[in-house]
């Protein structure tokens, strides 16, 4: 008999909700809006109404794929059960780079507000006092995670429907260029190619990111074939409709806002639009989103390191370990907390491109595991089943991997490095055990409930 912890089942779906917002972060969208309205050319409403759709799908089939493996392990243990262990291991591999770099990208940019505000400190003490907290409250357990995500969620939610009632303010009043709330000049290309959007949205993907980590909490969420699904559609309809309505009155109320520093960008915005009050609200809120953004993508990318560890893809009697008292993965969250310690010697544009790289391409194959576990194996064929575990997955696949074509040749050659990497370690642990990944530890559905 194993008597070895269990993760704990505690978490309903507006904790799963707020989990995965935080991890999203909200006010992700002023921290890289000069990068994406760069990319996209100023037309920020096409570049994230295109971006939603292709995560539409992509959320489909993670609902799906969820229900047939409510485990913990997302695109790895979806691909490995519907197509093939190995295969699933690369692209597991490949989404490592995404987990374990976000708490990074989170602890830079706190560091960096946090210089912004106390010059006299260096970004490095922020990082490490930093790296100190998220380890003690994930320690903690799943559910002090999940408050602080909450508190966290509804503070930025405010500021953004506060930032949004300035600019109808200065519509209203006449202060801004549009004399009217409503206009399809956003919704319509002007001069900017295709290319120029698409690759904008294949950028602004990044700010979606978080309703595929909910996934690897799956095994401490209160009947999660169900949960999960209702939470992964929540996530990314409500980020969806904040993040268009943001671009939406800013591209009819200032078109010709200019800035000169793509990293401050923001800020600018936010000063033109609510002045010094406003401006100094959102540092504010910014520091406590990137605090909350560290605090969610530590406990997915250890909850993700557990299930490799559990599966024998890492050693397991290291990963796997669950503290008997905390019931949480303490000596992942300790190494992700060493890892991240990396925050004082690389800049953020890099950890942002191991993310973007490691996020498609696991949003591919788990479009493509739907098509194999529902429409190959299981046989359903209907219809409505073609569309649904056919065509719908088969959008998603080809939109994400298309987007995934057109990030910069750096990150591709970065991201086939890190593959490559993967899978030099997977022939080798090939030859030194057998079988290379074990079976189920756990009963798992494998078939849609």
């Amino acid at each position: 008999m194993n008597n070895q912890p269990a993760l704990s089942k505690s978490l309903k779906v507006y904790q799963i909700v707020f989990l995965g917002l935080a991890w999203m972060t909200p006010m992700i969208f002023f921290t890289v809006y000069g990068v994406a309205y760069d990319a996209a050319g100023g037309q920020m409403v096409l570049a994230y109404l295109i971006a939603f759709l292709a995560i539409f799908f992509t959320a489909y089939s993670y609902s799906r794929m969820v229900k047939a493996y409510p485990i913990a392990g997302s695109a790895y243990t979806y691909t490995k059960k519907a197509i093939h262990p190995r295969l699933g291991f690369l692209v597991g591999w490949a989404l490592l780079l995404d987990y374990i770099f976000s708490p990074i990208i989170a602890i830079l940019t706190f560091g960096i507000f946090m210089h912004t505000e106390f010059p006299s400190i260096p970004v490095y003490v922020w990082v490490i006092v930093m790296n100190i907290i998220l380890a003690l409250v994930n320690i903690v357990g799943i559910k002090s995670v999940a408050r602080i995500s909450g508190i966290s969620v509804v503070v930025q939610i405010l500021f953004i429907s506060l930032f949004c009632l300035f600019i109808i303010k200065d519509i209203a009043t006449g202060q801004a260029s549009s004399s009217t709330l409503f206009s399809l000049h956003p919704f319509l290309v002007s001069d900017v190619p295709f290319t120029t959007i698409f690759s904008g949205a294949a950028l602004i993907c990044f700010c979606f990111l978080g309703f595929d980590a909910v996934t690897t909490m799956a095994e401490e969420t209160i009947q999660p074939e169900r949960t999960i699904p209702k939470a992964i559609f929540l996530i990314v309809c409500i980020a969806a409709v904040m993040y268009i309505a943001i671009s939406y009155f800013t591209q009819i109320a200032y078109p010709g806002f200019t800035f000169t520093n793509p990293d401050n960008a923001a800020y600018t915005l936010v000063k033109l639009v609510g002045g010094n009050l406003l401006s100094s609200l959102f540092i504010t809120v910014l520091i406590i989103a990137t605090f909350t953004q560290g605090v969610s993508s530590v406990t997915s990318v250890t909850r993700f390191l557990y299930a490799l560890g559990r599966e024998s893809v890492l050693p397991q009697k290291v990963f796997s370990y669950i503290h008997p008292t905390f019931k949480t993965p303490v000596v992942n969250i300790l190494l992700v907390t060493t890892f991240s310690f990396l925050g004082m010697f690389i800049d953020l544009n890099t950890a942002v491109t191991f993310v973007s790289f490691g996020a498609l391409t696991a949003f591919t194959f788990v479009n493509l595991s739907v098509i194999v576990h529902f429409y190959i194996k299981l046989k359903k064929r209907s219809f409505t089943e073609t569309i649904l575990y056919l065509i719908f997955p088969l959008i998603g696949a080809a939109f994400i991997g298309w987007l995934l074509t057109l990030l910069n040749k750096d990150t591709l050659l970065i991201g086939v490095a890190w593959l490559t990497i993967g899978f030099l370690y997977l022939f080798v642990k090939s030859r030194l055990s057998a079988p290379f990944i074990k079976r189920d530890h756990s009963k798992v559905t494998v078939s849609e409930k």
